[in-house]
């Protein structure tokens, strides 16, 4: 393929927007910000949406769909949440465009057509869904309520990297209403627990578990719990997060309900979500110099099968041989795919599914059927081998759940290298400076927090769950502080 290669060592950030272009999984639009996500880079996304939907509704959540515009008053509703994206906020003020009479062929807005009320482009759901959530909760009998949405969010960045970050994306939010306190409680860990789950299970990418800090949490929650991922760069990336509101929307949008002793209490509520930047996460924790390494849990094509042939005659009869494998395949719940163009010669065809990650390759030719054999190439090792076709079935099933468990050993070794435990700043600058983790301890103060960012670019990622008390001393501020934290610098 021609595919101009940039090594990760030596462009990141060059390396990560050229693979995700050439590996045909997106394309800036003509919308300033916003991304075009193609069909292969779409048929991922969906294989990640089928599996946490599935999780979802094992979980007992069901799905619902909420407007995209919020009116601003409703937006405004919960003071915290509002200020918190206020500046990413996109608003609509007019509902019609007019004929410029000085030049007929251009459009301007009528100023007739205003609003009454300005509309929120949604940034997150929760002004809409609690302010529906009024009219479905009334007693302890509607609760609790289990609501996840599949939409596009808007937040109006300004610096963008396709997947990564960008104005519109595409996401799930999960929007609670408990009875309790501690039930909202162990939702918000619940659905984290999903999100680990999903994580490792199938992106192949081990996470630290943990708490927000005051300054990183959502705006509008009493906890948010984090997914923090270790990429390749040795930056962290947040890949999901799970809420605990308290009852601060209930409160802002008056939503009560009817206990069994007959008092009116307000509910308990939680909001959770994962976003498409999980694709970022997939390309940036596994692939390589030449391409895409997709783990096969979420490849949109397990195993592609090329046939080496001169003539119609002999790939007549390659196919032949190769159609009770195909269905095999198939049969045991494989994705896979016969390439029999006859546009793009076989190297081509090598290039491109090494490019676009597909987890196994095989190519047969005239000899192989004389030997009753393939050639198989593994994406992760590049290992190539020489296999009998009978049983090829069950050998395959084999090899993509030994590639899975490779992808993640591969990351998981990765991140515990680069944890970094430090008790000086000395010895934090210089752990930021080799990437990854650095686990230090930190006084607890907001100012100091903000003073390490400023100083060095690296955020609390979060206070890990499974994190021990421990005596010692703030790496800046020379305080006496309880327990370690994760600092990295991040996406």
């Amino acid at each position: 393929m021609a595919f101009q290669k940039i090594k990760r060592s030596e462009d990141y950030s060059k390396w990560y927007n050229n693979l995700v272009i050439n590996a045909d999984l997106a394309e800036h639009s003509a919308v300033r910000g916003c991304m075009v996500i193609k069909p292969y880079g779409y048929a991922i996304w969906e294989k990640m949406q089928q599996q946490l939907d599935k999780m979802f509704k094992e979980t007992g959540h069901s799905n619902a769909y909420f407007p995209l515009f919020v009116p601003k008053s409703l937006f405004e509703a919960e003071e915290k949440n509002a200020e918190g994206f206020a500046k990413e906020c996109a608003v609509v003020t007019h509902y019609r465009l007019k004929s410029d009479p000085n030049n007929p062929g251009k459009l301007i807005v009528d100023e007739d057509a205003k609003l009454e009320e300005e509309l929120i482009v949604r940034p997150t759901s929760e002004a809409i869904i609690w302010n529906t959530y009024k009219n479905w909760i009334q007693s302890y009998r509607d609760l609790p309520l289990l609501i996840n949405q599949w939409a596009n969010v808007v937040r109006w960045e300004m610096r963008t990297r396709l997947f990564l970050r960008t104005a519109e994306f595409l996401w799930q939010e999960g929007h609670t209403a408990h009875s309790t306190r501690q039930e909202a409680i162990e939702e918000s860990e619940r659905m984290l627990n999903v999100y680990a789950e999903f994580a490792e299970t199938f992106l192949a990418i081990p996470v630290i578990k943990g708490i927000k800090t005051p300054n990183e949490r959502f705006a509008g929650a009493e906890e948010t719990y984090t997914i923090e991922g270790m990429m390749q760069d040795g930056k962290a990336l947040q890949m999901g997060t799970s809420h605990f509101l308290g009852q601060n929307f209930a409160k802002a949008f008056d939503v009560k309900f009817a206990t069994k002793e007959g008092t009116q209490e307000y509910v308990w509520a939680t909001s959770w979500g994962v976003s498409t930047r999980l694709m970022g996460a997939l390309i940036m924790a596994h692939s390589d110099d030449e391409g895409l390494i997709l783990p096969p849990n979420l490849a949109p094509i397990q195993v592609v099968i090329i046939p080496i042939y001169k003539g119609e005659d002999e790939l007549e009869i390659i196919s032949q041989r190769v159609k009770p494998l195909q269905d095999a395949l198939k049969k045991a719940g494989i994705s896979v795919k016969f390439d029999n163009r006859d546009t793009q010669r076989s190297g081509w065809k090598f290039a491109e599914y090494e490019l676009k990650g597909v987890p196994i390759r095989i190519a047969i030719g005239p000899r192989d059927l004389q030997n009753n054999t393939v050639e198989l190439a593994r994406r992760d090792t590049k290992e190539k081998m020489s296999l009998s076709m009978d049983g090829l079935t069950e050998t395959i099933q084999s090899l993509l759940e030994e590639i899975q468990l490779n992808i993640y050993t591969k990351a998981n070794d990765f991140q515990k290298n680069n944890i970094h435990c430090v008790n000086t700043f000395t010895e934090f600058e210089m752990a930021l400076e080799k990437g990854g983790f650095v686990s230090a301890h930190w006084d607890g103060t907001p100012e100091t927090e903000e003073k390490i960012k400023n100083e060095t670019k690296a955020t609390i990622r979060c206070i890990p769950l499974d994190s021990k008390l421990e005596e010692g001393i703030c790496v800046l501020s020379g305080k006496p502080s309880k327990q370690r934290v994760l600092f990295a610098r991040a996406y």
